[in-house]
Formats: C-alpha cells, sequence, structure tokens
C-alpha cells in the first residue's frame, strides 16, 4: 500500500522532461484561448463557435426578461417581444414572419407567441410547438418554419416533416401552414 502511494507522489512532483508526450500535449492544447478547426469552422476552447455563443447570450437574456415580467401581463408583454423582433427583421423576412404570425394567431389562437432562441416561436403551456427561424439572422438564403415534438403532426407511414424552408408565402404555402397549425393543436 505505501509502496503505491509513493509511487503517485513521484509521478506527480515528476520533472517535466519525465512526463509522457500525451501529457505535454494535453496541457499545451488546453491552454486558455486555444482553438481548433472542425467542419464547423472556427471554435474556441469551449467548443462554440461565436454565432453558438451569441445564440446562447441572445436566449440567456430571453429567460431573465421572462423572469423579469412577472404573471400580469406576460402573454401581452411576449407577444410584443415577438412583433417587435419581426420588425427588426429584414424586409423579406418580415413579410413572410408578419403572415406567418397571423396565420398561427388566427388558426390557433392557444398558442401563445414568445421568443425562442431570438426568434418567433408559438407555445401550448409554455413549449413551444412551431417556430419562425430568419433566413436572414442565420445567414442562410431561406428562412425555416417549423415544429416541435409538442407538435401532434405524426404520420400513420411513420414519416413526416417538422421543418419547411420559405422564401415568400404564395396562397398555396398559407394553405398548407394554416393545415399544419390546425394539425399540430388537437
Amino acid at each position: 500500500m505505501a509502496a503505491g502511494r509513493a509511487a503517485s507522489i513521484m509521478n506527480r512532483e515528476a520533472p517535466r522532461s519525465c512526463r509522457s508526450q500525451r501529457d505535454q500535449r494535453w496541457a499545451t492544447n488546453t491552454k486558455k484561448g486555444a482553438t481548433m478547426t472542425t467542419n464547423t469552422g472556427m471554435k474556441n476552447a469551449d467548443g462554440f463557435s461565436e454565432d453558438e455563443r451569441a445564440a446562447i447570450k441572445e436566449r440567456a437574456a430571453e429567460l431573465k426578461k421572462q423572469a423579469s415580467h412577472g404573471r400580469g401581463n406576460k402573454a401581452a408583454t411576449e407577444e410584443l417581444d415577438v412583433l417587435s423582433k419581426i420588425a427588426d427583421m429584414a424586409a423579406p423576412d418580415r413579410a413572410v414572419a408578419e403572415r406567418i404570425h397571423a396565420i398561427v394567431t388566427t388558426r390557433a389562437p392557444e398558442l401563445s407567441p414568445k421568443l425562442w432562441y431570438g426568434q418567433p416561436a408559438y407555445a401550448r403551456k409554455g413549449k413551444v410547438v412551431c417556430f419562425f427561424r430568419s433566413g436572414h439572422a442565420d445567414k442562410e438564403r431561406y428562412s425555416t418554419f417549423g415544429f416541435t415534438t409538442e407538435a401532434h403532426l405524426d404520420a400513420d407511414s411513420g414519416l413526416w416533416p417538422t421543418s419547411y424552408a420559405v422564401t415568400e408565402l404564395s396562397a398555396e404555402a398559407e394553405a398548407a401552414i394554416a393545415a399544419l397549425v390546425e394539425k399540430s393543436v388537437p
């Protein structure tokens, strides 16, 4: 037993030249501010890209703001936050988001608007059912209208879409979104 304890003490106190190469590489790679490149681009030592870190900070600010709303006018305040976010969007995304907001709020009045990761979403009992993601904000060529697992869109075939690319809303697209929103809320 004493020999084992002595060996562990010796390993901790071993001079740098006696450490394994793997330990030296690990110490070098884990220095504060180290960066690595992966398929998703430049990442910081904590593993998040700058865009991901911005989204995390925005979500934390949303949660802090929600906690400060209190119980009184929470729904009204959250809807104002959503409308404000839509108003701040680039013109093409704003037009689509305004129309989707109108469709969701008229076809499923039980869903309440709220911000979710900085983008408009619609929730039932606090859980997001559907959401809109601005393509401009995500640096994509299209926006996304999607559903979470809270939506009841399950198909008998075992396969169903959960998000849709949106560049503009034709009458046909509006009808499809309206039908999906109605189906998502039993």
